[in-house]
């Protein structure tokens, strides 16, 4: 046979091939429609569009609720804001959502980050979009029937270690130890993480967050005086928005540096890695923008090979939709999660996963966000003279203000 004739011979397979190929597709995909209780999503023909928007005071925190057409619901949790103020603001936005696509996750997030030109976000803005974000993230996770760490590239881990917990803790300048401003607590802060460390042991992880409280100088002379007591990162070294301040920290501080959780989005972390100032970084998910924002941080950090250590103080709603994202993260230290009923009643926010003996979290289950919300509890709980939001009123022993 010529070569011509054997080339036509080629051809006529490869489109039988094709047309093979083509009939096995067609139907694989009437079994996938059939079989698949996941099958009927965005590609098939589904208009999918976002019918409301309801916010609820939950205690210190305020939770929202987005229901599309067709009854898929996805929640989201607003913390570090009076909650009455996010859900009159998130409920004011409404209107950029009504009738969207509740999938195009980036689309929306672009069309609320960028909805006003004098704001272009801002923290009490970005705080109600990471938790419409989260509740996105939820629904297109419920409409493939998958859990939305599989919509950001699967597990890069079988477990996140979280604190606090029985091997790891920390310690501060608030609560039990204080900073008044007097030179003299610095003694008392080095006996505190000294005397943590006696009684722990070696293999007791301990990290401490100054939590801008404590002046530079003094930063300085207080790092360098518990350094020999192995901590794993000093936490929020300096207020955020003063490069030159964390740039002099780290040229005098051997200890790690982590910070982020008061700053929002890839533009306000970008900085720090530039500038090469910070060890660790912590957004936190409820803060930055979402589980959107979260995944483009932990790239960017990657890029210049710092780890993660998100922060978190939501109940166990935002705190499932940053363990999400923190299982499809490569470059994670440990994460930050409380689950003692101190932030939420237990029963209000049903997770789907666990924590193991070591502080270990394990891969949420179901579709998702994988977290069940009991709407007939809130009213018991906002009946709590203890679950009330109260805005923070630092001061110094003479009455002036302080970093909180």
């Amino acid at each position: 046979m010529s070569q011509s004739a054997s080339a036509i011979v080629s051809r006529r397979n490869l489109f039988k091939s094709a047309a093979m190929a083509t009939g096995l597709a067609m139907l694989s995909e009437t079994v996938a429609q059939e079989n698949n209780p996941a099958a009927n999503v965005v590609d098939r023909g589904v208009d999918w569009k976002i019918k409301s928007l309801r916010g609820f005071r939950v205690g210190t925190k305020a939770y929202l609720k987005i229901e599309t057409q067709q009854g898929i619901t996805g929640w989201g949790e607003v913390t570090g804001l009076e909650p009455n103020v996010a859900v009159a603001l998130a409920q004011s936005l409404f209107e950029l959502l009504d009738g969207e696509n509740p999938t195009r996750i980036e689309h929306l997030w672009q069309k609320l980050y960028r909805s006003h030109r004098d704001m272009r976000g801002g923290p009490f803005m970005t705080h109600v979009i990471s938790a419409i974000d989260m509740a996105l993230w939820d629904i297109t996770g419920k409409a493939w029937g998958v859990p939305v760490y599989r919509l950001l590239g699967g597990p890069t881990r079988d477990k996140v270690r979280m604190y606090p917990h029985a091997k790891a803790q920390k310690l501060g300048t608030g609560g039990p130890h204080p900073y008044s401003g007097n030179p003299n607590d610095i003694d008392g802060l080095v006996r505190g993480v000294r005397q943590t460390r006696e009684k722990n042991g070696p293999d007791y992880t301990i990290m401490f967050d100054a939590h801008c409280a404590i002046p530079p100088a003094m930063l300085i002379q207080f790092a360098n005086a518990i350094e020999p007591y192995d901590i794993l990162f000093l936490e929020e070294v300096a207020v955020p928005g003063n490069i030159e301040v964390f740039k002099r920290l780290k040229q005098h501080i051997k200890i790690p540096m982590a910070t982020g959780e008061r700053d929002r989005t890839i533009w306000e972390m970008l900085p720090y890695l530039h500038e090469r100032c910070i060890d660790i970084l912590q957004p936190d998910c409820a803060h930055t923008g979402g589980i959107t924002q979260m995944k483009k941080i932990a790239t960017l950090a990657e890029a210049y090979f710092v780890p993660l250590a998100p922060h978190c103080t939501c109940s166990e709603l935002g705190l499932s939709a940053s363990i999400h994202a923190a299982f499809a993260v490569p470059f994670l230290l440990i994460h930050e999660g409380y689950l003692d009923g101190h932030l939420m009643p237990a029963g209000v926010a049903r997770k789907s996963w666990d924590q193991d003996k070591d502080g270990y979290a394990t891969l949420p289950q179901g579709p998702g966000l994988g977290v069940t919300i009991d709407e007939s509890m809130f009213e018991k709980v906002n009946a709590d003279p203890k679950r009330v939001f109260k805005w923070p009123k630092p001061t110094l022993p003479d009455g002036a203000v302080r970093d909180y």
